[in-house]
């Protein structure tokens, strides 16, 4: 969701060295994009002398401008620390002082849309001409690589599918249950002829194969055997025809490559992640309970996800998107 803000930093900044200070996944995101002429990857959790490190390179690079777009405390002490002449962030978790431009906060209280923020963000440097559109791009190995996959899945059409996400870093109260993606899958390949992949991380692994395994059919595949890689996925939900997820990162990726998206909301507000992508559609069921933002359902009940059922999910599909309501051929 930060792309649409640093396209606005490179078009505004055109003749400037623009460097990214990110953790690993980001780069990976990023890869085979020009958004960043070079990054600095730090990982989660730095060591004290992995902190002094980072801090001595941050100042031998005597940056004119530190653009912080995540609201920590930790990135504010970064740009600070880094001597950049100018800083800019949001005032937010005590940082005012760290930063040379601190820019009222908007309300956490009323949800809006990161995407806006961001872009709001830069816009006080004089960016200008902005757009939300989201920017990613492949690897020629990621495509490699999923074209390797679909040669061991004769049966599978590769060229027409409907890709599966079930994870999310966010919490299990963002889960839709397994049983209902197994449903869905079974009803899409058995029902409807469709090609079924279902997308992971390496923490759903075991979820993947599961669905793989109980849809018991040919068309329905899984990645879960494969070398796990953010590119893979890029490269996985790039060449989909429609990909239904969980509010997750590869949501994102559908927008950034303009493939149509079907998100299963449960306990998070749609408003924060907002992309405005013309091909999504949301799905959430509206409970006095929610959406809570908890990590886990409080109620231990997980109503918003478990009465989000797989007739309506399947019923959404083939009402929006009626390339996959072909039936499944009859011999006499």
């Amino acid at each position: 969701m930060a792309t649409p803000a640093l396209r606005a930093l490179r078009n505004h900044f055109a003749d400037a060295e623009i460097v990214g200070i990110l953790r690993p996944y980001v780069a990976d995101v990023l890869a085979g994009t020009s958004l960043l002429d070079r990054w600095w990857v730090h990982p989660p959790r730095l060591s004290r002398g992995e902190s002094w490190r980072l801090l001595r390179t941050l100042r031998r690079e005597r940056f004119d401008v530190a653009v912080v777009l995540p609201n920590s405390l930790r990135t504010g002490l970064w740009a600070w620390a880094s001597g950049a002449k100018r800083t800019l962030g949001y005032a937010r978790n005590g940082r005012s002082m760290l930063l040379t431009d601190a820019i009222p906060a908007p309300s956490q209280n009323v949800p809006h849309p990161v995407v806006d923020e961001m872009l709001q963000l830069v816009a006080q440097l004089g960016c200008q001409a902005l757009s939300r559109q989201l920017e990613l791009a492949t690897l020629p190995q990621d495509e490699g690589q999923l074209a390797a996959f679909w040669r061991k899945h004769p049966a599978a059409n590769s060229t027409n599918y409907v890709c599966l996400n079930t994870g999310g870093a966010f919490g299990a109260a963002k889960d839709w249950p397994t049983e209902y993606f197994i449903e869905l899958s079974h009803r899409l390949a058995g029902e409807r002829n469709r090609t079924v992949l279902v997308i992971c991380g390496p923490q759903e692994r075991s979820t993947a194969q599961r669905i793989e395994t109980e849809a018991g059919h040919p068309r329905v595949v899984s990645l879960a055997n494969e070398p796990l890689s953010i590119g893979l996925t890029k490269a996985a939900v790039r060449n989909a025809s429609l990909l239904v997820t969980t509010d997750s990162g590869p949501r994102h990726f559908a927008t950034a490559f303009d493939v149509p998206c079907l998100t299963l909301f449960g306990p998070t507000h749609i408003g924060w992640s907002e992309t405005f992508h013309p091909l999504a559609v949301h799905l959430q069921h509206r409970l006095d309970c929610g959406p809570c933002q908890q990590r886990v359902c409080p109620l231990k009940h997980h109503r918003c996800m478990r009465e989000l059922t797989v007739d309506h999910v399947f019923s959404e599909i083939i009402r929006r998107w009626p390339s996959c309501s072909a039936q499944v051929p009859k011999v006499a």
